[in-house]
């Protein structure tokens, strides 16, 4: 495994690159996830990322994208559709992102991401995640964009939310647990998976501001932190 200091750099001390999948389910009619993630990663204190798109709607193919040196980081973003929909466009890239992550790479699903993880699907992640807002105790109770506490590591923080998951890890499984929603099920958490990680996260730390005003919410500030956050423990040794 690399050394944190070296996970900060690409080959020959270039900047680390990141990967955020791009496609028409990603775009603007869904509230562009892949530029919000994009914007979340570039700004993501201490990594100095140089992302780049991959996908249909991306500048190469996803299997492509992760040969090209430098690559530490693959994110997955939120979707437009159910899960088995959004696997079906990706099936083709599902060796490829297992590959990486297998060998010491990081995969950060966000939203569609997190359920994407799942084994029946990219099959990265022991366990299973499950749709929130049907959950019992759910702070929402449909599919609609909302604000909703999150309780990340301890502190109560108003978070954007489309139809998110929540992690059931299996018990042998050995996970840090960043967030959880109200009713204390995992909103957000980092596993191992061989020599990479996966972090996954219901809610979105990405959402900027228009992301509020055009569903009529009330913004409640920048979560940028909780994003650095999340890619901090993710990219950790």
């Amino acid at each position: 495994m690399a050394r944190k200091a070296d996970l900060r750099t690409g080959s020959a001390g270039a900047r680390p690159v990141a990967v955020v999948y791009s496609d028409d389910s990603t775009g603007p009619a869904d509230g562009d996830d892949t530029a919000a993630v994009a914007a979340m990663l570039t700004a993501a204190q201490g990594w100095n990322f140089d992302v780049i798109t991959a996908g249909p709607n991306g500048t190469m193919s996803v299997r492509k994208a992760l040969k090209q040196p430098g690559v530490r980081l693959y994110a997955q973003p939120g979707a437009d559709g159910d899960d088995h929909a959004a696997y079906k466009r990706q099936k083709r890239d599902k060796a490829a992102i297992r590959e990486f992550v297998h060998d010491g790479g990081r995969y950060l699903g966000i939203c569609m991401g997190g359920f994407l993880a799942e084994p029946c699907f990219f099959n990265l992640f022991r366990g299973r995640v499950e749709e929130y807002y049907s959950s019992s105790g759910a702070s929402v109770r449909t599919s609609d964009p909302a604000v909703i506490p999150i309780i990340w590591r301890g502190t109560t923080r108003q978070m954007y939310f489309q139809d998110g998951g929540f992690m059931i890890p299996k018990r042998s499984t050995s996970v840090t647990v960043l967030a959880t929603y109200s009713n204390g099920s995992i909103a957000a958490l980092v596993a191992p998976r061989g020599r990479g990680k996966v972090g996954l996260c219901g809610p979105h730390p990405e959402a900027p501001p228009d992301w509020y005003h055009e569903a009529n919410l009330v913004y409640s500030g920048p979560t940028q932190d909780l994003g650095d956050d999340l890619v901090n423990a993710l990219m950790a040794p």
